[in-house]
């Protein structure tokens, strides 16, 4: 598989400056350029995750997508190239623009920009967050993930996953048409979602603790009309979140505790039971896939869908078993 993680987004603003203070004060994160020319946020370790840039639209710029070194950009770029799609080699300032050792530019058949990268600078600064968050789950998950509208399935999906190597996780075709793709261990780094037209529909990013997606559930519902999906969590990446609108009118998912897949033996499934277990009420979307989201999660409920939290070391605690029928039935497993 040549692209290793999602490495950084780059964002249009026609008010750039409106994201100085969601970034910091409700994502927590770090702002660690300022100038006319863009903002950029970092975090983690790396220099820049999120770069916003001053223009005539609110959207989606540019998504960094990372390989392993210069020879995998060379043979990634020759794959490209040998398929008839335009690839340009990124010059050394373009490169330093973006932090990273080299790059080729290309366009996926949405015409969003993609930028092939490698060697990605990091810095041995702490990561200061914007507000008081335990950090950021990245390193070689990525920055998180990002789902992309498509007004077709078959004009995007062959690119990703038979041109770059994508792999598919899942599937849903109810109450919406989706494909969710994986590059690395993280369940999905890039969906599509077939709505009728091209866009961004959201970014994700993951948190170490639950309770730093609480608190961050506490300030989105202070602010009038931020909550676009209310807290929930996901069948097929188990992820508990919610989704913040953004500046540019597009949407954040922030969330915690997503599973991860083995790249060398995962088998693609359709989830047939919708995608939540409860809650992700929607206020995007039509009123009949609303319902029918609402009734397959009822459904799920009613069926005893359940499944284990995915959780890291250090941001849990076991408790000690209390119930005799809890026990038997854990033993019984």
């Amino acid at each position: 598989m040549s692209i290793q993680a999602l490495g950084y987004v780059g964002i249009e603003a026609r008010c750039p400056e409106d994201w100085a203070g969601y970034g910091t004060g409700f994502l927590g994160l770090q702002l660690a350029e300022r100038s006319a020319a863009q903002l950029v946020f970092r975090m983690d370790d790396r220099r820049q995750r999120l770069v916003v840039l001053p223009g005539a639209r609110d959207g989606a710029r540019f998504f960094g997508w990372e390989v392993a070194d210069a020879a995998a950009l060379e043979a990634l770029a020759a794959r490209l190239e040998a398929a008839g799609l335009p690839v340009a080699r990124g010059d050394a300032a373009l490169a330093a623009q973006r932090r990273v050792a080299g790059l080729v530019v290309t366009e996926d058949p949405l015409g969003n920009r993609l930028e092939l990268v490698h060697g990605a600078e990091s810095t041995p600064e702490p990561f200061r967050p914007g507000r008081c968050i335990s950090g950021f789950r990245t390193g070689a998950l990525g920055m998180g993930h990002a789902v992309l509208t498509v007004p077709r399935m078959a004009a995007a999906l062959p690119f990703y996953r038979d041109l770059l190597g994508f792999r598919v996780s899942d599937y849903v075709t109810n109450p919406f048409h989706a494909y969710f793709l994986h590059v690395n261990p993280r369940h999905h780094s890039l969906a599509l979602i077939e709505t009728g037209q091209a866009g961004l529909h959201h970014l994700m990013v993951e948190l170490f603790q639950l309770d730093d997606v609480g608190q961050g559930y506490d300030l989105a519902m202070l602010a009038e009309g931020r909550v676009a999906t209310s807290l929930g969590r996901h069948t097929n990446d188990l992820m508990t979140s919610f989704y913040a609108r953004t500046p540019g009118g597009f949407m954040i998912e922030y969330g915690w505790g997503g599973r991860q897949v083995d790249p060398a033996t995962w088998q693609p499934v359709e989830m047939r039971s919708g995608p939540s277990l409860w809650g992700h009420e929607r206020q995007w979307g039509s009123e009949a896939m609303r319902a029918e989201a609402r009734r397959l999660r009822l459904q799920a409920a009613a069926d005893g869908e359940r499944a284990p939290v995915q959780v890291l070391p250090g941001n849990h605690r076991l408790m000690p078993g209390e119930c005799p029928w809890w026990d038997q039935a854990r033993a019984a497993e």
